[in-house]
């Protein structure tokens, strides 16, 4: 146990007010630890930009408990330990010549932690990698292990996977697998917007996984665009014959690129058309590297498909905002899932995930902007990152709040997992605990 004056997130943007943080080294004593405790939270790799993981209690770190890896050949799924972190599953996976079908940019977050946030990575017909969640084992606030699952519990099961930590500690998921597959990264630069506005639904499906960058600079053209393609089971025609000289306008990157203008590509996962496994291309981070020395913060917010053309002209039209604190931003697509918290919850999704400056003061005058340029378009928040918006503000965006609230009303009817920000952002205004019903 220690104290956790002064810890901070990655970023370096929050510091945590929780009394203590406390690192219990097998469930048994992180259940005794939660039942004893008044308020609680996970924390897990401090990767949140907000106050989501934070508690006026005690911060409990997965990383003390057994790692846990099962994989089960009949089901195709994996069971594993909700601190492991993205880049250790995906490097066990591979071993064993198995995947997942989607990967966050970031391979350093707790494979827990993404999917209760339902951090995503892209694709025109990938779901987020919260969408591959059939199960999962978590500490409730009386101190009681429950397994729920997609199958034994179908009808709140949408519920439990994108919790944001509001129901229990989670300390194991079970997570579908498919075969190991290949995939080669290319870069293009300089791409016409123009070309990106009247071909964005081909640009967007050229490949298995498709991000375009830009600084919104007042330049006739996109700064990068990254594609990730699958390659044929068995088949490296597609490696050997390359990609098209152009697309559209935009021309080949020579060498490789970095996300953030003046990095080199060094610690960006390899490209120039070079194959390699799923889980060395589809981050755009190498998992032996931190991807920054953690000098930014991000916002996020994913619009209906639909409507991306007309929320990039929306974006670029107050650009002028947006320069002087940013440093990039990616647009990708992320298709639908049926998560009642997840931002592409019944609607395949544009993202527009900024990194900004990280100067907190100076972005948070921006963002009541940017949400209010966005309102028309439904844009939904990612969760762990800045945003401006209010509770009574997202509730009409999840038709399913309601029975969220519910779910969190039955798993934790004393609040041990409540916090300031589900409070502000997700669940309202606390009455009283009458019935086992606390939020208004």
């Amino acid at each position: 146990m220690m104290a956790t004056h002064g810890e901070r997130n990655w970023a370096g943007n929050h510091r945590y007010r929780a009394k203590r943080l406390r690192h219990p080294r097998s469930v048994e004593q992180l259940a005794e630890t939660v039942a004893r405790a008044h308020r609680v939270r996970a924390l897990g790799s401090r990767h949140s930009f907000n106050d989501i993981g934070d508690t006026v209690g005690d911060l409990i770190s997965l990383a003390a408990l057994p790692a846990r890896l099962e994989v089960d050949d009949d089901r195709r799924s994996v069971t594993v330990s909700g601190g492991t972190g993205l880049g250790s599953l995906a490097t066990s996976l591979e071993r064993r010549a198995l995947a997942v079908h989607n990967l966050a940019s970031l391979p350093h977050i707790s494979v827990a932690g993404a999917c209760a946030t339902a951090t995503h990575g892209s694709g025109d017909g990938n779901q987020n990698l919260s969408a591959s969640v059939s199960a999962v084992e978590l500490v409730t606030g009386s101190g009681d292990l429950r397994w729920l699952s997609r199958e034994k519990d179908p009808d709140i099961f949408p519920g439990v996977v994108v919790s944001l930590g509001a129901l229990g500690v989670v300390t194991a998921l079970t997570l579908d697998v498919q075969p190991s597959f290949r995939v080669r990264q290319d870069c293009y630069v300089d791409l016409p917007w123009e070309d990106l506005l009247s071909s964005f639904e081909q640009i967007m499906g050229r490949a298995y996984s498709v991000s375009v960058f830009t600084g919104w600079a007042d330049t006739p053209v996109v700064d990068q665009v990254w594609l990730k393609t699958r390659l044929p089971e068995g088949d490296e025609r597609v490696a050997e014959q390359g990609l098209p000289q152009a697309l559209f306008g935009a021309v080949p990157a020579r060498t490789p690129r970095h996300p953030l203008p003046g990095m080199t590509g060094h610690n960006c996962t390899e490209q120039l058309g070079v194959p390699g496994a799923w889980c060395d291309r589809l981050p755009h981070f190498r998992m032996e590297y931190a991807p920054s020395g953690g000098d930014e913060v991000q916002s996020e917010y994913l619009v209906p498909r639909h409507d991306a053309v007309r929320a990039i002209e929306a974006l670029r039209a107050i650009a002028h905002q947006i320069r002087p604190v940013l440093q990039v931003c990616e647009i990708r697509t992320v298709a639908a899932d049926g998560l009642w918290l997840s931002p592409s919850f019944d609607t395949d999704v544009v993202g527009f995930h900024f990194t900004w400056v990280n100067d907190q003061s100076a972005i948070e005058p921006v963002l009541p902007v940017l949400e209010e340029t966005l309102a028309p378009f439904s844009a939904r928040p990612h969760w762990a990152k800045l945003f401006h918006a209010a509770a009574a503000d997202l509730a009409p965006l999840y038709p399913k709040l309601p029975a969220f609230r519910e779910l969190v009303s039955e798993l934790d009817p004393q609040g041990t997992f409540s916090n300031d920000f589900l409070d502000r952002r997700v669940i309202g205004t606390r009455r009283s605990l009458t019935k086992g019903r606390f939020w208004s």
